[in-house]
């Protein structure tokens, strides 16, 4: 509860209250609306991802990188793969837009709920976005500490937060048990009907209710499939009563601004400050939960080779799952505080919200059509059903590009250049370098020690694939004539599971020289220096290859520039400095 439902269990807090400023809350309107909601939750949460996406993990984890290599085992090549590599770069960079505006909605929805305390109601929105940017500075600030030793406490606290929800929209319930009709998708029918394109422009802000439900697939390689899904029925109910006791609340009450803090005030006055303070910690927990999924989003980015080594850094000993990006810590949070300022209001945000959400729904969708028409065509007419309604809400979120959703497709722009030049980069680069086959390398390393003249001690050198030797290595003991007495060549390579290292060496590949491979999963963490130490090897050297890219290409220029200010890959293995010595490759891109 604490980890995946912390952004979809906060949106009861703006939903309704968004939706309403489009539309009056007439009896009609609100239980075509409710339905709405209702079945909201049922397609887009229910059966898109805890049904649909989460019988699709990979290796038992989520996501759609995941998905993308799950399609690369299920697609033969072709056009297939060349579209689902455009989807995972698409709902990858979506995923990340929405990664800074989840945050920013959630937190300014829950200061403004001190609006309702007595004496509070003329506080300024520049103090209300002061509390906001400095509650969300100190969310990013603590990261770098590692969230393991305070996560215990998410789950009892969420599940304090959807009790509350759960009594809350009870008591209002009973007030008008008919609400409970708008199970019947007839009155979201009869809403249309009677509200045209306002109707269909709702629509855009009834997708809030389900935004973080890619969560329930992207976390499930943590916690589960099972554990997620069963945690979802109990979600599931607390919200649907919530949200129908704020639609008796808009009948009986249609001049509130802010319907969930309105009721809960009106139920339980004596209460309301230890609710609201209970809101701004679910917002935070929302917050966190988010930013732990953007890390681990960048770091299965990296170790698939989508994205730049950006330093990772473990804060936990025990848990795999927590890492810190530094960098993408403090963009993330420049980025959040800049959505604060620009849309200084969660209704305004709210107005933006949800393009990015939906645009990733909708790759998901796409994604899932191609694996089940090459793997379980009895469940395609499903997914190619999900996916039309998909595009219905994509369509309806077009409308808020004029009112600040063009902000998500700019945020989101930036880890989808990001990727392309990346991948593209590196393809280009490893054909520029033109590696040397092993077997022509072998015939003049062996002249040259059988010659003698041989370095005392152990040298390593890092390649991708030992049958085909790098420049750097061709450089130092061919054309240096650097050659030790022994020397290693290593690879590391991560393998489809997720977690476990396998290490296997050959110890003779040419007289002097040996090969040495790592094998791990791509969500494992790796202490080379131990490994080798465990293995038995004390190196003396460790080289490794610089490239010094000489390009007229402005978009090499950034590919270059991003080579130099990420970490390299001595530097993401945190090998010992004393031991290095970089090699420098000078090629034209």
């Amino acid at each position: 509860m604490g980890l995946v439902f912390g952004d979809i269990g906060t949106s009861p807090i703006y939903t309704l209250a968004t939706v309403f400023v489009l539309t009056k809350p007439t009896v009609d309107n609100v239980l075509g609306i409710v339905s709405l909601v209702f079945w909201t939750l049922i397609i887009l949460v229910t059966v898109q991802y805890a049904w649909l996406a989460m019988s699709l993990g990979y290796k038992g984890q989520g996501g759609s990188i995941m998905l993308r290599e799950t399609l690369l085992r299920a697609v033969k090549g072709g056009r297939k793969l060349s579209f689902a590599a455009v989807l995972t770069y698409l709902g990858v960079s979506l995923l990340l837009g929405d990664g800074v505006i989840t945050p920013a909605i959630s937190i300014l929805s829950a200061v403004e709920g001190t609006l309702l305390i007595p004496g509070f109601e003329h506080l300024g929105s520049g103090t209300m976005i002061a509390i906001a940017s400095l509650i969300a500075c100190g969310l990013f600030a603590v990261q770098f500490k590692g969230t393991d030793k305070i996560t215990w406490i998410f789950g009892p606290i969420m599940a304090v937060w959807f009790a509350v929800l759960s009594l809350s929209g009870l008591l209002s319930v009973s007030a008008m048990p008919d609400i409970f009709k708008a199970v019947n998708p007839g009155y979201a029918m009869h809403f249309f009907q009677h509200n045209g394109l306002t109707g269909y422009i709702v629509l855009s802000e009834v997708l809030l209710c389900a935004t973080g439900s890619e969560a329930l697939f992207a976390d499930m390689g943590h916690l589960g499939r099972w554990p997620i899904i069963r945690a979802w029925c109990f979600v599931f109910v607390a919200l649907v009563l919530n949200y129908m006791g704020q639609g008796v609340f808009a009948i009986q009450h249609p001049e509130t601004k802010n319907f969930l803090f309105s009721m809960f005030q009106s139920q339980f006055p004596v209460l309301y400050v230890p609710f609201l303070i209970l809101t701004i910690v679910a917002t935070i927990i929302a917050s966190q939960a988010m930013i732990s999924g953007v890390f681990s989003i960048v770091y299965q980015g990296i170790t698939t080779r989508l994205m730049p080594l950006f330093n990772v850094k473990y804060t936990s000993n025990e848990l795999q799952s927590q890492i810190y990006i530094g960098s993408v810590n403090w963009f993330l949070m420049v980025a959040v505080i800049f959505v604060i300022l620009i849309f200084r209001e969660s209704a305004n945000l709210a107005a933006a919200y949800g393009l990015a959400v939906m645009g990733s729904m909708t790759t998901t969708s796409l994604m899932m059509i191609l694996i089940f028409s090459g793997t379980n065509k009895r469940m395609l007419p499903v997914a190619v059903a999900i996916c039309g309604i998909d595009f219905v809400y994509l369509i309806a979120t077009l409308s808020k590009i004029p009112h600040g959703a063009y902000w998500s497709l700019v945020l989101a722009a930036i880890p989808l250049v990001i990727m392309v030049i990346w991948t593209f980069g590196q393809k280009l680069l490893y054909q520029s370098l033109r590696p040397l086959e092993f077997e022509i390398f072998k015939i003049s390393y062996d002249q040259i020690y059988e010659a003698g003249n041989l370095i005392p001690g152990t040298a390593l050198f890092f390649t991708r694939d030992w049958k085909v030797v790098p420049p750097y290595v061709v450089h130092c003991i061919l054309r240096a004539n650097i050659i030790y007495q022994t020397n290693i060549f290593i690879s590391i390579t991560r393998t489809e599971e997720p977690f476990g290292v396998e290490v296997r060496s050959e110890k003779k590949i040419a007289e002097g020289l040996e090969l040495f491979e790592v094998l791990a999963g791509f969500k494992e963490k790796l202490d080379i220096e131990e490994i080798l130490k465990e293995s038995g090897i004390h190196e003396k050297v460790i080289f490794y290859g610089i490239e010094d890219i000489v390009t007229r290409n402005p978009v090499w220029h950034v590919f270059s520039f991003m080579k130099k200010n990420t970490s390299n890959f001595v530097q993401f293995y945190k090998l010992p400095a004393r031991k290095l010595q970089g090699v420098v490759t000078r090629l034209e891109m």
